[in-house]
Formats: structure tokens, sequence, C-alpha cells
């Protein structure tokens, strides 16, 4: 029993031993640690830093814009015109300017002498910019640049002048193709549009003011943007400043492509103010070979006059989406007029493509080659439906015909359909007309949307074909009965 507690307690011993072997290991071990802890720390967070600020700015490549600028800088041109303008006759006070505060300032404005100037010319100067797209002096800009000027001088960036020919001048797509006796000069080259999508990077060179050789950078802001009385250009909206004197200048992307040719800037002051506007390059090259090839320039005709769609446009014709452009009139004896075309159809598709707003469908039409037939998918009377049209040629004569039947629609400027029986009940009227859009003399005298137009002249109408002709009848002046929730009453209209 002794030998055996001997045995116990030695081996506690030597167990105890160890544990305290251990945790005076432990110990020194935990303060070696303690005492080297801040060292490592330190260590840690000062290799940190640089770990964390790399992680939170990576490198982000810049556009590189002086390359292109140095690369095809040297085929940007600066364009100055001269041309005659006609002067009025006037009369000139031999008394000079005199001082609005001098007493007898109206006296002698009212009752004084006059020397009459007879009618002349004045010489009218101006600048704009351009770009060669051939070595054979083969220049692009725009057409209020060059139209009208008895002389054109295109100077290079490295100083030498030229006198340029006009080829030839489309006004409707603001694009004129002028042309230099040079050889193997630089050029820059043509890109596609539809590749360029909004937010990419683009820049400008032109002269702005008269600063030759300016560079100015910016955004896409936006495309296929319609301006008034430009309705065969898709624009493409920048950012970029532009000013007088960019007109006719190239808008390259980043790959030092044209992609369109600045030509207007929207402004209050003249100068830039944020919104300016291109060409698309696509356009502008069509223009060109057709300029170059014919010296004039064709382009397909529908014989419909369109409006933009919106949700209670679309929701009184049964779409679902406001896209597509809506058929306001058809003309007479049209190309659409013979595949069946009616107002109030709506242009889904034209060859196959969307049209998504009603002014992408003029530049499409436009770009057809007069004669062809081409697909096009309608909504009629509340289905979709495909119809195949012979596309016509867009004359000049026939243009301003086309013009004086588009007054004839915008002597009133409504767009409406004919009221259904349901309709007509609620109004307790026969036929009617509802009024899907006021424009022009009808919303300045106050008629809107949702306004039914029973009479024209105290001649009731039914359909729009009836207006159409009771208007195109009229004099200057029309009275309109109008009923508006249970109200009737008679607008008088001065017509345009």
């Amino acid at each position: 029993m002794k030998a055996q507690a001997v045995k116990l307690t030695l081996l506690a011993s030597a167990v105890a031993t160890i544990f305290v072997g251990a945790y005076e290991g432990a110990r020194f071990a935990g303060q070696a640690h303690a005492a080297s802890a801040p060292a490592v720390t330190a260590s840690i967070a000062t290799n940190s830093q640089p770990q964390t600020a790399m992680a939170a700015a990576p490198a982000v490549a810049l556009p590189d814009f002086r390359s292109i600028v140095d690369r095809y800088g040297p085929a940007v041109v600066n364009i100055s015109v001269e041309g005659t303008v006609k002067t009025a006759a006037r009369g000139v006070s031999p008394f000079g300017n005199l001082d609005p505060n001098d007493p007898f300032y109206d006296f002698l404005r009212r009752f004084g002498p006059q020397f009459q100037v007879p009618q002349g010319e004045q010489i009218k100067r101006g600048m704009g910019s351009g770009f060669i797209v051939s070595p054979d002096g083969v220049i692009l800009t725009n057409a209020h640049v060059v139209a009208d000027a008895s002389h054109v001088t295109v100077k290079l960036t490295d100083k030498r002048e030229f006198s340029a020919k006009v080829i030839g001048v489309d006004k409707p797509t603001d694009v004129a193709v002028i042309r230099i006796d040079a050889h193997d000069l630089p050029t820059v080259p043509l890109g596609d549009p539809a590749d360029t999508r909004v937010g990419d990077w683009v820049l400008a060179i032109g002269a702005p003011f008269g600063f030759e050789n300016s560079v100015t950078a910016g955004i896409v802001s936006a495309k296929s943007r319609s301006l008034p009385d430009e309705g065969y250009v898709p624009f493409i909206q920048t950012d970029v400043a532009i000013n007088p004197g960019n007109s006719g200048g190239p808008l390259l992307n980043l790959k030092g492509e044209v992609v369109g040719i600045n030509s207007q800037i929207y402004s209050q002051s003249g100068g830039y103010q944020g919104l300016s506007f291109a060409i698309p390059i696509n356009v502008a090259a069509q223009v060109k070979d057709q300029l170059m090839t014919h010296g004039k320039v064709t382009r397909g005709r529908l014989g419909v006059a369109v409006q933009d769609l919106n949700q209670g446009l679309a929701d009184s014709f049964g779409l679902d989406k406001a896209h597509g452009a809506l058929v306001s009139r058809v003309e007479p004896d049209s190309p659409a007029a013979k595949a069946g075309l009616e107002a109030g159809d709506v242009i889904l598709k034209f060859e196959g493509e969307p049209v998504i707003s009603s002014a992408e469908l003029p530049p499409k039409v436009a770009a057809v080659a007069p004669g062809k037939p081409v697909a096009v998918e309608i909504w009629h009377k509340g289905k979709a439906r495909t119809v195949t049209i012979a596309v016509g040629e867009m004359k000049a004569a026939q243009a301003a015909s086309d013009d004086d039947k588009a007054t004839d629609r915008g002597r009133l400027g409504v767009a409406v359909r004919p009221l259904t029986p349901g309709e007509q009940q609620e109004a307790e009227a026969k036929g009617g007309l509802l009024v899907l859009d006021a424009t022009g003399p009808a919303a300045r005298a106050g008629i809107q949307q949702g306004d039914v137009i029973l009479a024209v002249n105290g001649r009731s109408v039914t359909n729009a074909e009836e207006l159409r002709k009771l208007l195109g009848d009229a004099g200057k002046h029309v009275a309109i009965l109008i009923q508006r929730d249970e109200s009737r009453i008679f607008v008088p209209i001065e017509l345009g």
C-alpha cells in the first residue's frame, strides 16, 4: 500500500511538474508574443494602406484625344466664304445719326429731309469648317456654310489656301460637297453612327468664332433627335462645345472615325449652351454620293403626314405601347394611298426595322430609291398587317406641292378619328370627330385633345376626309362647332 502510495505521489509530482513547465513555457511565449505584437501590428498596418488604396482606385484608361488630333487633325479645314446680298432702298437723314435725347430728334426724324439710297448689293462674309474625305480634294461641310456663296476659300493646317468649287448643296440635310484642286491630301476615315452609343466619348475639331483648329470633347447625349423643319436627319445630340465657326466640322469617335458633321446648336444667346447636334455621317455620305454622281439628291416618298404617339393615343388605337408613327393624313393618289393606308393607321415597321417614333420614318423613307417596293407593317383598325408600298420620288416640284397640301392640313392643325357608335350616343350626336391632337390654328383657338368636332361652317362632319374637304373649300376664316363634355360652342378660327 505504501509503495503504491509512493508511486502515485511520484506520478502526481511528475504530472504537476510537466503542467507547471508547460504553463511557464506558455506564459513565456505569451510575453514574448506580446512584446513583439506592436511591431507586427505596425508592420501590418503600414503594409495594408497601399493595398487598400490600390483596391479602391483601380487604374482607368483616359481617352487619348491627343493622338487622334495629331493623326487626323490635318484633314480638318477652315472655310471662308464671300457672297452678295441685296439691300433694300432706305432713307438717310442729312443730319447723320442724331442723339435720341436731342430735343429735335423726333421732329427731324419725322419731318426732316431724307435722302433716298437706292437698292443695292452688300458683300456678306462668313466662315465654317469642313473635312477632307478623299486625297484628291473632296471635302464635306454644311450646306448653310457655302450656300449662295460666290467665292469659297479653303485653308489647310499647313497654311496652304485653295479656291474651292461647290459640287453640290442639299439644304434638307444641310450637307454640301466642295472640292479643291490638290492631291495626296490627308483624310479622315468615316465610321458607322450605329456603333456609337449614348455616353460614348466624342470630339470636335473646327474654328469656333474663327479660332482655327480648336478641339473640344464631350459625350453623346442622345441619338435620333428630330429638330423642327429637319425631318430627314436623325441628329446625334452631344454636349461637345460647338460655336459659330464649328459648322461643317467633324465629330469623331475614339477611333478617329467621323460619325457626324457638326451642324447646329440649341442656344438662346447665339453661343454654346450644352446642346449640340451633328448630322450622322451615313446620311451625309449618301448625300455626297448622289451629289457627286447626279448633281442632285433624290428621295423616296410615301405621301403621308405622321406624328408621334403618346400613351393616350396608343390606348385609343388599342396599342400596348406608344411606339410607331401615327398617320394623320394620306395624300390622294400617293404611294401610301394606293397601298390602302388611311389616317389613323400606325406604321410599326419599315423594311423590317421597328419605327419607335415618327421622327425615324422620314429618313428611312428618304433613303429608299424611288420605285423600290418596301414592306411596311401597320396597325390598321386594331390589327397588325403588312402591306407592300412602291416608294415614290420626292421631286422638287412635288415637294412644293406636298408643302401646299401639308399647309391645307395645317390650316386647322388637328389629328382626328370618327366617333364610335357608343361615343356618338354619349355625345348625343350623329357623326362627329374626336380630336386626338391639336396644334397650330386649332390650338391657338383653344381646341384641345378630347374635344369633338361636330360641324364646319354649319355642315356636319363624320370623317376626316369630309373635314379636309370642308376646310379646303373654306376661306380664311371658319367656324368650328365643338363639343366639350356637355357644352357645345362655335369656335371662330383664322386659318393659315
